[in-house]
């Protein structure tokens, strides 16, 4: 079921129009600058400005009462067509509009617009009638980042200056509110604070290393999605985390990923090159290969928590969600095309079942990714080979009632994928779980199977992942919960307090009891003031305290600090006990 991704025009023509006035004022306070592009963005527009002085926060307000003095002047915004010969001579003095000027096909006309008599800019349009069309709106810089021209790490470092635009004052208010939320929940800082993971400049970007707590996480997370996948009929393989360049190129990896690869070795001088793996497709194959397979066999179901290497940008990297090395659930399952659409259909409720389980499901959004006919270097394969395919998914897609946006360009290489799509806590969209198509990769490695009528057939590949990437799962899980996990996923369950050193015999009896009950349990039995500890021990939001004193010991009690108990005491230890077995076996939100 396609759905409709409707814009509101008014808004994106506005925030357009806005990104234009921030880039006079910029010039008419810093005339040295030079501008380069500002498109309209989510939530208002940016623009990259390459200027000697770093602009700091000190400074948004000048901005921002020059933007303000534009628009209260009801200039007008006027479009005026010039050749590029014009166009180059009006902006001489600026490598990067000569740049883009450049870059047009021959003899095309040049689009500018005026911001009144005396800015003008590169810009197909369209913007409001006037300045004063703007007054209303909401607007605010934000923040100013570094951002390479045309987000080429090897091209010069720019200035973006970011800036929010809304319909109304009001409406930018609710979302500075909401935005403030977000940096309070954002896995990079609050990941930090809880002492899930960090990084390392000398150990490298997009490689972070999980702590204690953060690699507890991560270890239930995959005897969870593990012991799932056996229920479900999936088969464990345990595959190398490298390969000679002769596997990448039949799988096409080499000719169409070998960028994201990283490459072990010189082509021209070694004999052999290797490559961590990027994906583990080429190298299940290999257990589909290892003898002959009839129709009977199938579908085939292999499965694996694969570590995978892709080299990302430098400018990409972010925290847990985009990283250089990471795990993944990853499956293949090799079937017949009239297995395709069931089996399409479990792996769909296996993702499902995942998100709702971990309380992503709300979230999440889907997107047909297709490939796109006017960049046939991108992709294996023949154009009926693709619409074949597409229309395969489509089908399946429709049949199931999937709400789906088409996204064009965004297939891998060999086939379309259905992706499943979550916004981190400022709004930026990443894929958490894919499924895909594929019929190509099987032709190339001579993947057959001897069918009813004894025929040898090729057979279709499902590529999946049924929670996707742990690390990213593990960023949206702090961001949602903003770091206070269901108990069954917590790293620490309990911890137990002690107001005195009096009681501290009865309360590691208690820890052990916990522990045994295969709890995650800690005490704190120091010589601190209970206030200090209970704070340090909210602090990391954990799910429930255990108070003993004197009197628990006495009447051989515990008091409760947590999740819906509300500070009670005089609770035996064997309810708490069954409560929480409860808790974690239903896996409670």
């Amino acid at each position: 079921m396609k759905i409709e991704n409707k814009k509101d025009e008014e808004l994106e023509k506005a925030r357009h129009s806005l990104a234009h006035v921030l880039a006079k004022a910029v010039m008419s306070i810093y005339p040295e600058a030079k501008l380069t592009i500002g498109p309209a963005i989510e939530d208002g527009f940016y623009y990259d400005i390459d200027l000697a002085h770093s602009i700091t926060q000190d400074e948004y307000a000048a901005i921002e009462n020059k933007m303000k003095e534009i628009i209260n002047k009801g200039e007008s915004f006027t479009r005026k067509v010039v050749s590029k010969e014009e166009a180059l001579k009006l902006f001489a003095g600026n490598v990067y509009k000569t740049e883009i000027i450049n870059e047009l096909p021959k003899g095309e006309e040049v689009s500018l617009y005026y911001t009144g008599d005396d800015f003008f800019d590169l810009c197909r349009g369209p913007h409001v009638e006037s300045t004063r069309n703007l007054q209303n709106y909401g607007y605010k810089i934000h923040s100013v980042n570094g951002a390479y021209w045309r987000g080429n790490e090897k091209n010069k470092m720019l200035q973006r200056i970011y800036a929010y635009a809304f319909k109304t004052k009001k409406d930018l208010s609710e979302y500075i509110a909401k935005m403030e939320d977000a940096r309070k929940r954002d896995h990079n800082k609050l990941g930090r604070e809880l002492e899930l993971f960090t990084t390392v400049d000398y150990v490298g970007q997009g490689l972070p290393i999980l702590l204690p707590r953060g690699a507890r996480i991560i270890q239930i997370l995959q005897r969870f999605v593990e012991d799932e996948e056996e229920k479900r009929g999936w088969l464990l393989t345990k595959t190398p985390f490298m390969a000679k360049s002769d596997l990448y190129k039949i799988s096409g990896h080499w000719d169409h990923y070998k960028d994201g690869m990283f490459v072990l070795g010189d082509e021209e001088k070694d004999k052999e090159v290797f490559a961590l793996r990027p994906m583990t497709c080429p190298f299940q194959y290999q257990a589909y290969l290892n003898k002959a397979r009839s129709y009977k066999d199938l579908p085939l179901r292999y499965n694996e928590t694969s570590t995978l290497f892709r080299n990302e940008a430098s400018g990409e990297m972010h925290g847990l969600i985009r990283v250089r090395q990471f795990t993944i659930s990853e499956g293949h399952l090799i079937c017949t095309p009239e297995q395709m659409e069931e089996e399409f259909k479990k792996c769909l409720e296996l993702a499902i079942y995942m998100l709702k389980t971990l309380g992503l499901y709300e979230d999440a959004s889907y997107r047909f990714s297709q490939w796109d006919p006017n960049n046939r270097a991108k992709y294996e394969g023949t154009t009926e080979q693709w619409e074949k395919a597409q229309a395969s998914m489509q089908k399946i897609l429709d049949h199931l009632e999937v709400p789906y946006e088409i996204g064009i360009g965004e297939a891998a290489f060999y086939g379309p994928k259905l992706d499943i799509q979550i916004k981190n806590v400022f709004g930026k969209e990443d894929t958490l779980i894919t499924i895909q198509i594929d019929q190509m990769l099987a032709q190339k490695f001579g993947m057959e199977y001897t069918d009813k009528d004894g025929e040898k057939k090729t057979p279709y590949i499902i590529h999946r992942t049924s929670i996707g990437c742990y690390e990213r799962t593990l960023a949206y899980l702090i961001e949602k919960y903003a770091g206070a996990f269901p108990l069954w996923l917590a790293p620490e369950q309990v911890r137990v307090l002690t107001l005195t050193e009096r009681s501290n015999d009865y309360a590691e009896k208690i820890t052990a009891i916990l522990k045994e009950h295969g709890l995650r349990v800690e005490c704190d039995n120091r010589n601190e003031k209970i206030g200090y500890k209970i704070r340090e021990a909210m602090s990391m939001k954990l799910p429930y305290l255990i108070i003993v004193g004197d009197e628990e010991e006495k009447t051989a009690t515990i008091s409760i600090r947590g999740r819906g108990f509300e500070n009670k005491s005089g609770l035996r230890l064997d309810d708490f006990i069954a409560r929480l077995d409860e808790e974690i076996r239903t896996k409670k939100i």
